[in-house]
């Protein structure tokens, strides 16, 4: 017989969530110190396009416990521990840190794909150079090495999409104000994603990767349930 994870007590902080706040806020803090001494561990840990010279397979998974700034960590680990704790207890530790990674991942695959979308004509060689503004032109690999990605939204939108997908009607106040439907919230945030990937190139937000996060979510709680339907019959 198929049995949920119960936990002994409801955790308002469980271990997983946990550590991936204390991470993150190590790994913010130590950015700043090492930066002092000439080291960007963001440049060393984000992820960088995969046709740069910069790109290393570590920066899949190690992109999401670096922050631009200090708004960027605040919110993103708040939004982990406002949808992460609640589905931790649910799901178990094991389960929760599988679904953290599988949309870490998948936010950082599908930023790779915007990036060779975007660029491929200056991986074919098709141009020798870009204007970044200013009169200020650069070689194309210089360009294309300065492509870097952090922050941990890929599983932050994971997290929301299951949230939604698990709770579709409990309440969520927007802004600590506005009452709305998870569900609704979830649907109207992706849209708007969306909108904003598809209209705006130069806002330094990686909204495909945050969607690329929420998609391997589903896809991945989808799978759960079905393997979870198949045990019980």
């Amino acid at each position: 017989m198929y049995q949920q994870y119960s936990p002994p007590k409801f955790n308002i902080l469980p271990p997983v969530c946990k550590n991936l706040l204390i991470i993150n806020v190590i790994a913010f803090l130590a950015t700043y110190v090492f930066r002092m001494r000439g080291i960007d561990l963001s440049d060393i840990f984000g992820l960088h396009f995969f046709a740069s010279d910069n790109h290393y397979f570590w920066q899949y998974i190690t992109y999401a416990f670096f922050h631009a700034n200090f708004s960027h960590l605040f919110f993103n680990m708040f939004a982990i521990w406002m949808f992460g704790y609640t589905l931790e207890n649910v799901w178990g530790q094991k389960r929760f840190l599988i679904f953290c990674l599988v949309a870490c991942l998948g936010a950082a695959v599908a930023q790779q794909g915007v990036y060779y979308f975007l660029y491929s004509d200056l991986i074919n060689g098709v141009y020798s150079g870009v204007n970044i503004g200013g009169g200020i032109t650069i070689s194309t690999a210089e360009f294309l090495n300065n492509l870097n990605t952090v922050g941990a939204s890929g599983i932050v939108f994971g997290l929301l999409a299951a949230f939604g997908m698990m709770y579709p009607n409990s309440t969520i106040y927007f802004y600590f104000l506005i009452p709305i439907k998870t569900k609704w919230f979830v649907i109207i945030y992706m849209l708007l994603e969306l909108f904003n990937g598809i209209t705006t190139t130069s806002d330094g937000v990686a909204h495909f990767a945050h969607l690329g996060g929420a998609i391997a979510g589903i896809v991945l709680l989808l799978i759960w349930k079905k393997q979870r339907d198949e045990y019980r019959y």
